[in-house]
This record gives C-alpha cells, sequence and structure tokens, in this order.
C-alpha cells in the first residue's frame, strides 16, 4: 500500500420501499446472487454479503462476467441532483463536488458506461449533468438518518418545488460530518443508491446517499488529504462517482450485474490504477475539468470485462 493513503470502500446499496423483483433475461440463472444493499462494506469491514462481490471488488471478474437481466437503463443525459444535508456553511466540498458534478459527462472515465445498454442494444450516453441543487438543514430529520428519513429527504425537495421530479435523475443525498445513517454508513457502507416511488405518482426516482467521509476516515477515505485539499470532498467525489454508474447501468436493481450480485463500480471497488502526485502531495489518477481526483475505476463491459480510468 502506498504511504500516505489508503483504498477506500465504496458499496452499492439496494432495495427501501417495495422491492422489486428482477426481471431475468432469457437464459439467465435463477440462482444468481441479486444485488442485495450492501455491496463489498467498508474498508475496515469488506464483508461479501452480494456472493462473489468481494473478489469482485478487487477487479477480478468472479465466476460471472457482467450481464443484463432485462430491467431498465437510464438513457440520454443523466441528470444529477444534490441535496446537500445537514451543515455545508464554508465547506469546500459544495465547489469540489459541484465542479466534478459538471465535469464528469463527456469524459473519457464516464465513457466507459456507455458500454452497458439496454434489450434494444440502445447504449447509456456519456453526458450527465448537474440540474439542481438545494440545502435540507439537520433540523428536518435530525442527525441520524434512517433509509426512510433519506427517502423523505428526497421527496420533499421534489413535493416542495425545490427540485424538478425528473425520471431521469439521480437524486444525492450528501450528508455534513455530523450527520450519520443509522442503516450502517461506516459500518456497513460508505454510499448507495436504490428507487421508489412517490405517493400518488407513477414515476420512479433513482435516488442515492453519500456521506461524509471525514466522519469514519479509516473506513471510508482513500488519503488523509485529497487531491483538493478537502478529503471529505475528495472521499464523496469516488462515492458520488461509484453510485451513479450503478444508478444509471442498474437504476432498479435489475439490469446489469453479475452472478455474485455485484453492479459494475463494484467489480472495481477500492482499485484506481495508476496514479500521480499533485502539489500538495496527494494522488490523484485523473483530471476532470480543472481538477485532480482520485477516483475508482469503472467495469468496462467488453470481451469478458476489466476494470479501467477511461474508454
Amino acid at each position: 500500500m502506498t504511504s500516505g493513503w489508503r483504498l477506500a470502500s465504496v458499496a452499492a446499496a439496494a432495495g427501501f420501499c417495495v422491492v422489486m423483483l428482477p426481471m431475468l433475461a432469457p437464459g439467465s440463472n435463477d440462482d444468481e446472487t441479486k444485488p442485495n444493499g450492501k455491496g463489498i462494506g467498508t474498508l475496515l469491514n469488506p464483508g461479501n454479503g452480494n456472493g462473489g462481490v468481494k473478489a469482485a471488488g478487487k477487479g477480478k471478474p468472479g465466476s460471472n462476467v457482467i450481464s443484463y437481466h432485462g430491467g431498465p437503463l437510464i438513457l440520454g443525459t443523466v441528470n444529477m441532483y444534490y441535496i446537500w444535508y445537514g451543515d455545508w456553511a464554508g465547506n469546500p466540498a459544495t465547489t469540489i463536488l459541484t465542479d466534478f458534478a459538471n465535469s464528469i459527462g463527456g469524459s473519457s472515465y464516464y465513457n466507459i458506461n456507455t458500454t452497458y445498454h439496454n434489450g434494444s442494444s440502445v447504449p447509456l450516453s456519456n453526458s450527465v449533468q448537474l440540474a439542481g441543487s438545494t440545502y435540507t438543514p439537520s433540523t428536518a430529520h435530525g442527525k441520524s438518518l434512517s433509509d426512510t428519513d433519506i427517502r423523505t429527504i428526497v421527496t420533499d425537495a421534489i413535493n416542495s418545488n425545490r427540485l424538478p421530479l425528473d425520471g431521469n435523475a439521480v437524486y444525492f443525498v450528501l450528508t455534513s460530518a455530523d450527520v450519520t445513517a443509522s442503516s450502517g454508513f461506516c459500518t456497513k457502507y460508505c454510499g448507495w443508491h436504490t428507487y421508489g416511488t412517490i405517493t400518488g405518482l407513477t414515476t420512479r426516482i433513482k435516488y442515492a446517499f453519500v456521506g461524509d467521509p471525514k466522519r469514519c476516515p479509516s473506513n471510508c477515505m482513500a488519503q488523509s488529504i485529497g487531491p483538493n485539499g478537502s478529503s471529505g470532498a475528495d472521499g464523496m467525489a469516488s462515492v458520488i462517482a461509484h453510485e451513479l454508474e450503478e444508478a444509471a447501468s442498474d437504476p432498479e436493481l435489475n439490469a446489469w450485474y453479475d452472478g455474485g450480485g455485484a453492479e459494475n463500480a463494484d467489480k472495481c471497488a477500492w482499485t484506481f490504477g495508476s496514479t500521480y502526485p499533485v502539489l500538495n502531495g496527494a494522488l490523484a489518477n485523473m483530471k476532470l475539468g480543472a481538477r485532480d481526483y482520485l477516483i475508482q475505476q469503472n467495469w468496462v463491459n467488453s470481451g469478458s470485462g476489466f476494470c479501467a480510468k477511461s474508454y
């Protein structure tokens, strides 16, 4: 392990509200493990809740390459919405992560997701935009959020018209370091994504939780200082990338995953490829826009598949 940095765990999580049974494509194995909500866990508690995810998280394909199971994808431009929950006053994360969301679309890194397609062979697009953001104070639901609280934070932002209802979106609930998620932030996961339907509406929303890793640096932080000078924001950028990739390629947990239940970013979690030092001594592996980042690799769905940071 390179001195001065640790590989962060990023976990995809699924299912809350009504559980939808995955649609299996013809020829799929009914005995396959489905994405179950716990991914590979954290750095100090790697776990193996999705069967082959632990091995896949080390950059190995496990017993099965990733395959399509018939579910929908987010086609066209993916709209990202940030919901800043907690105390973000004066925190550089609001600038760093805004720049990240505005730069990931069109990059050779996100282009990896174009190797995934729906049942009509329509591929995902290398097009992402930050379409809006809003703030929710921690007085709204406290500083220990349940899965239900996180869903409510998203639905409240939509129902209050602070954010639009958007079926082509991923809503990210980003929590400050004084806030935790009671279902396992820092102990079982560093982030997750899922989907649900707002009462009275038919549009299914896709949303994600990403917490500030400064709350548990040994479990969720890749290095003690990030390339942009903020260990919290720099750590969150990699988790956001992970959940964005999976939310686009497997939004309802029934599209792209392998025989062990690993989604595309799960298969490359903890791997960063070649890195380079920046002026503050931190390591980075890619430049997006004007900033350097250390972002986990993603699984290229070509041939037998492989982890990469560009395509």
